[in-house]
């Protein structure tokens, strides 16, 4: 099965941030990934919820939203009115993960959660099966161009094993430092969805790039 591909529009053009959204609508992608930061559980700041009203009103596509910030439980209802279908948030930076988990699917949205590189997966051993989504940071979060952690392999297999001896239905996507040249082995190690976004957004032609990460 060809891979989700989810372009980060944390490095799109935000002077040209119509013409991207289209760009992503015409291509290859299933959906697209926001990248909130709040310059607290992260070193750096991105954009908020106008910005994500804006991509929505232009997207086609799923909202794919990944919150980088502290006590994401906050906000919840929020990101629901600003068209986020998938929401989720860290292992890291939420308490009552399970408790966060059934606000975000009341809103009606997919819940996923995120593993920063230093957090092992065994953590989601409780709470595997009640994931849509699990993500593995392939990058310390924060900053896009990073370099991909080449442990991003191991941890995506060890993902792929809990999610199958949980009966999990959840989607593992990698995010950070993504390319043509590990897309390969991501996927082969389990990855069913893969962020990239300087990758994409730097290319000479964004949908090509992007059919040769699904190819």
């Amino acid at each position: 099965m060809k891979p989700i591909i989810a372009p980060s529009i944390l490095a799109a053009d935000f002077g040209n941030l119509q013409r991207d959204c289209e760009m992503v609508n015409a291509s290859a992608a299933e959906w697209f990934h926001i990248d909130v930061m709040d310059g607290v559980f992260v070193p750096n700041i991105s954009y908020g919820m106008p910005v994500i009203s804006a991509i929505h009103t232009h997207a086609k596509k799923p909202l794919d939203v990944h919150l980088m910030i502290v006590q994401p439980e906050r906000y919840i209802k929020e990101f629901k009115a600003c068209g986020a279908a998938i929401l989720t948030v860290h292992y890291e930076a939420s308490t009552h993960l399970h408790r966060t988990f059934q606000a975000i699917k009341a809103e009606g949205m997919k819940a996923g959660v995120a593993l920063n590189p230093h957090t092992p997966v065994s953590v989601l051993e409780d709470i595997a099966a009640d994931a849509d989504l699990i993500l593995i940071m392939s990058v310390n979060p924060g900053f896009g161009g990073q370099k991909f952690i080449e442990n991003t392999y191991k941890k995506v297999a060890q993902t792929k094993e809990l999610v199958l001896r949980t009966n999990s239905k959840a989607i593992i996507e990698v995010d950070g430092g993504v390319t043509s040249a590990n897309a390969k082995q991501l996927i082969d190690a389990g990855a069913q969805a893969l962020v990239a976004g300087s990758f994409v957004f730097s290319a000479k032609d964004p949908i090509a790039t992007i059919s040769e990460l699904r190819g």
